[in-house]
């Protein structure tokens, strides 16, 4: 956890600032994604929001866990793959519509590849102790 935490902070952080900032329209809507007046791409922004609110709340609820010496692996795990989703789901979406703006490549980028490293560590953590039964 400790090499996670950095990560699960910026994420989860991240989505409820990046949330805040849509809802309570504190920067004009040109500056947040392209194609702001097309109320198909509001709406497709707008899908995400579930799925990254319960990124945040799975995240800083295995942080939580983890302070309290709870079983956090399992909060830890779903954050990461729902994070992975996320950052699929978006890529494949701009990469379908031949968009390839860095501003939205990069941060959906970290989203789909930094949980990789880490479930790996997961995944091997579950073999083990599946071997040792």
């Amino acid at each position: 956890m400790k090499a996670l935490r950095p990560f699960f902070w910026l994420t989860d952080v991240g989505f409820l600032v990046y949330w805040s900032i849509v809802f309570l329209e504190w920067l004009p809507p040109e500056y947040l994604y392209p194609d702001y007046a097309n109320l198909l791409m509001v709406a497709w922004n707008l899908s995400f929001f579930p799925l990254d609110l319960f990124i945040s709340i799975t995240g800083l609820t295995s942080l939580y866990f983890y302070h309290a010496n709870r079983n956090w692996r399992p909060m830890a795990q779903v954050s990461l793959v729902l994070t992975f989703c996320s950052g699929l789901q978006a890529i494949a979406f701009w990469g379908f519509k031949g968009d390839f703006d860095p501003a939205w490549w990069l941060p959906n980028l970290y989203l789909l590849l930094y949980p990789l490293f880490f479930y790996r560590l997961f995944a091997g953590k579950q073999l083990d102790s599946a071997a040792s039964q």
